[in-house]
């Protein structure tokens, strides 16, 4: 026998959709729907009846019918007004939840192959601070992860040597030729010495150009002198 829903509180109310997030929408609003007890009409259909069915047969049939109208009514009232006027006139729950998880699932896929294609396209440059562009990247990969796009963690570190700077090119040689392997926290953290020490011999060989000009300019002035110096005594 067809069990009617028993009602629930509204307190946990999903939120409503605006186009982004899907995956948290969906999952936000299966749970409000479990509180209602109607989740089961996101993947069943109608029981079959015809004319000649009994009287319980389509007595179960009208209270399925009222609660898929109820399920639909609560995934549809969780649209924004522009999404809610394209699939008002879905027959049924099943059907709207199924073109709702094809049409923004399929469309957070096309997502995930642009963030395939930015993070194999992704090259450091010297004219940008390292340290900030390795963070860039290693959001690449936690985008690429939350996407459920496995990539393990030699290849992470094995991507990140390839793509530093042509500067860095010794560095990298150094790097690829370890025999010991290092995981990306490890390496970010030799990244981040490495650069450090980079920074600190710039800001040396600066100061060492910068005592040279002075020790330059100092000599000048002091032949000049010993030269006027020699005429007055002449």
């Amino acid at each position: 026998m067809f069990q009617v829903p028993l009602p629930a509180s509204h307190a946990e109310r999903s939120e409503n959709f605006d186009g982004a997030n899907f995956k948290r929408w969906q999952q936000k609003m299966l749970f409000y729907l479990t509180t209602l007890g109607l989740t089961r009409f996101l993947t069943e259909d109608a029981p079959p009846s015809s004319e000649e069915s009994d009287k319980e047969t389509l007595m179960a049939v009208d209270v399925w019918k009222n609660s898929d109208y109820l399920c639909r009514s609560y995934v549809l009232n969780s649209l924004p007004d522009v999404l809610f006027g394209v699939y008002w006139d879905m027959k049924s729950a099943k059907e709207l939840w199924e073109t709702l998880d094809w049409k923004y699932k399929t469309k957070n896929t096309g997502f995930g192959k642009f963030v395939v294609g930015r993070f194999l396209d992704y090259m450091m440059v010297d004219i940008k601070p390292l340290i900030s562009q390795v963070h860039e990247l290693l959001v690449l990969i936690q985008e690429l992860l939350a996407k459920r796009m496995f990539i393990n963690e030699a290849f992470q570190v094995v991507t990140m040597i390839e793509k530093l700077p042509h500067s860095w090119g010794d560095f990298r040689n150094c790097l690829t030729h370890k025999r010991k392997e290092i995981d990306t926290e490890a390496l970010v953290e030799k990244l981040r010495i490495e650069n450090d020490k980079r920074r600190s011999d710039k800001r040396s060989m600066k100061v060492g150009v910068k005592a040279n000009v002075v020790d330059h300019g100092s000599s000048s002035k002091n032949k000049k002198k010993s030269g006027k110096n020699f005429k007055v005594g002449a």
